[in-house]
């Protein structure tokens, strides 16, 4: 599915989005890093038969293996964040929950064909650099002792600049990571008060060092828009302070204010200091210009990477995949998650662990897979994935393509969604083709919003499976 998703020669590129259309279509949409996304999925785990989706898995032929272990625990508290995490200042807690996701790890590699083997492993939280450098060389010796990886897997790992030390990534290094993605958020020292998150920028350029000496060859720097105390002036100085970082990749996301889901982050309505709607959206403007204008390439989603990085170079050959860990260039895996919280997502369906620890514990002491949910996929459940992916990593659908991949006719089966999306095309976000449908290159802030309107969760009344089509 690849040239024929190329504009047709009637394409006319139009200028980047104004503020106008983000004001317009800025209502909450989902990140798509699964279809159904994680707030449809189902406890019936009677159900979902966690256990058979890892035995369906298993079939002959099955593909590689892409691995995510969350590690929970932070020294303190950052009072935006929405991650699930523990906070503590006792790093032997660590070495409790190592025992515990290798348990977890055991009972799933058992159940595993031996010879699939591992071309990505990501370790996220929480913040894994909270882990001693004793304590991630063990978790190195558990997964690489259950899984095999391959000599190129991809292994990354999220970083707190804050909290980073020459032995820690020495052990990073030993484990095969090459890739690390630092949360910076914000460099200026009102907004850094105001978040509970004080790293003055000497921290990055020393995490920074670190990396490239033990040769990292890829990293990526987190910024958040919409923070307390944040202005666009200020919001560019930030921008350029982790320029001058020079980073492969950034990932710029709007702040996500749900204080009913996140307590901590009800400090910030009596604050009263959130910018308003236009501000945050302004900000999002600057960032877009500001990267490209340096030579980034637009991803999608919010990211962006340098002309020779790998995501850009697979954004030009149409060969970019999305799942739970974000945009990929590995295909064909399945993505197994280890640790509270954390997704794992086979041909067959997802399924997620439980969130409070004490639970996923009690789980494993019973010698079951910790799992609190999930969602087990329908054929049609299988073909709307397909579509959103498509849009979501090559931008566009190729008619022919795909419904010669699923066994239907495209065009006329979703003919309801793609007639949905005339204001889209009004608006030069989306042209349609003899071909199919192309996002346009002004149309790629809102690639979500296009790939919404083919989820069938969220049609009015929608309750569950769409209809088979």
């Amino acid at each position: 599915m690849v040239s024929s998703l190329l504009p047709s020669p009637q394409y006319v590129p139009r200028p980047p989005a104004g503020l106008g259309l983000l004001r317009k279509y800025a209502g909450p949409v989902p990140r798509y890093t699964s279809y159904p996304t994680a707030n449809h999925f189902t406890d019936d785990l009677s159900v979902l038969a966690p256990g058979a989706l890892i035995d369906s898995d298993n079939r002959p032929g099955a593909g590689p293996l892409s691995v995510y272990v969350h590690l929970p625990f932070c020294r303190s508290r950052c009072w935006f964040c929405g991650c699930t995490n523990l906070v503590t200042q006792h790093v032997e807690l660590a070495d409790a929950y190592l025992d515990d996701l290798q348990r977890e790890i055991g009972l799933t590699a058992r159940s595993l064909d031996p010879a699939r083997t591992v071309t990505q492993l990501h370790l996220g939280g929480g913040t894994p650099t909270f882990l001693s450098a004793v304590q991630l060389r063990r978790l190195g010796e558990i997964l690489h002792a259950a899984f095999r990886f391959e000599p190129d897997a991809e292994i990354a790992v999220e970083i707190d600049p804050r909290h980073l030390e020459p032995a820690q990534v020495e052990a990073l290094r030993e484990m095969g990571a090459r890739r690390a993605s630092l949360g910076v958020q914000d460099t200026d020292p009102a907004v850094q008060l105001a978040i509970h998150r004080v790293q003055p920028p000497a921290l990055n350029e020393r995490a920074f060092t670190l990396l490239r000496n033990a040769g990292f060859k890829s990293i990526n720097v987190d910024l958040i828009h919409g923070l307390p105390r944040q202005t666009v002036s200020t919001f560019a100085r930030t921008i350029d302070d982790v320029l001058g970082l020079a980073p492969d990749r950034l990932s710029v996301f709007a702040y996500a204010h749900v204080p009913g889901i996140k307590p901590s982050q009800r400090i910030f309505d009596r604050q009263g200091l959130l910018p308003g709607v236009d501000e945050k959206l302004r900000m999002q403007l600057l960032a877009r210009e500001r990267l490209l204008s340096a030579g980034y390439v637009d991803v999608g989603m919010d990211h962006y990477a340098r002309p020779d990085d790998e995501l850009a170079v697979a954004v030009r050959r149409r060969g970019l995949h999305r799942n739970f860990q974000g945009y990929s260039t590995r295909a064909g895996a399945s993505v197994y998650g280890f640790g509270i919280s954390a997704i794992s997502t086979t041909a067959d369906g997802h399924r997620q662990n439980h969130k409070s620890l004490a639970v996923y514990r009690q789980a494993l002491a019973r010698g079951e897979l910790p799992v609190a949910r999930g969602w087990r996929l329908s054929e049609e459940d299988r073909r709307r994935h397909k579509l959103i992916m498509s849009l979501m990593c090559a931008r566009g659908l190729d008619f022919d393509t795909l419904s010669g991949e699923l066994g239907i006719d495209v065009a006329s089966a979703y003919a309801d969604e793609l007639a949905s999306l005339a204001d889209l095309v009004a608006d030069g976000i989306v042209e349609r083709t003899p071909r199919g449908l192309v996002v346009t290159e002004a149309g790629l802030p809102f690639v979500r919003v296009v790939a919404s309107r083919f989820d069938a969760f969220l049609r009015p009344g929608a309750t569950g499976h769409a209809a088979a089509v």
